[in-house]
């Protein structure tokens, strides 16, 4: 089951809601999230994280960080999402586009860091480990549960 947890905050910098299922339009981004419409930049329109390197990071540093703290908007499971850089792959009837690794900035650093822990040492943490940035090729919705396939064979990934 790939699609763990899904998040929108509706505001730059405002917190994260979970949430079963969102609305998606092509080269638009996620119904209702702070970056909807946006493109400052290739892959801003929806974000995805492995669980697995939110709990080895928590593992490693000794951290209780949520689901929700890396501002990802898409948690998978049992899926390198490195792999899928690009790649063509689909949730459903949605196709996207895996633009570029989802490189940690210094405003995760700075919303992660603590007493144990320094902004640039989040950050080395993070990288080539926080997730893919992706475009929505084409329209639809996606909810918890579903699983992530390759658009070129159609048959689930197991990357």
């Amino acid at each position: 089951m790939p699609i763990e947890r899904l998040f929108i905050a509706t505001v730059a910098g405002g917190e994260q809601r979970a949430v079963a299922s969102f609305e998606l339009i092509a080269g638009q981004g996620i119904v209702g999230d702070r970056n909807f419409g946006l493109s400052k930049w290739p892959g801003q329109n929806i974000t995805f994280i492995e669980r697995e390197q939110i709990e080895a990071y928590n593992l490693a540093f000794a951290q209780n960080l949520q689901l929700s703290d890396t501002r990802r908007s898409v948690i998978t499971s049992g899926l390198r999402l490195n792999d899928l850089v690009g790649q063509q792959f689909t949730i459903g009837a949605v196709t996207f586009f895996g633009v570029e690794l989802c490189e940690p900035c210094s405003d995760l650093g700075e919303r992660l860091q603590n007493s144990r822990i320094s902004k640039n040492d989040v950050v080395k943490a993070f990288t080539h480990k926080g997730g893919l940035r992706a475009d929505i090729i084409s329209s639809g919705n996606i909810s918890l549960g579903m699983n992530i396939l390759l658009a070129s064979n159609h048959s689930e990934s197991h990357l």
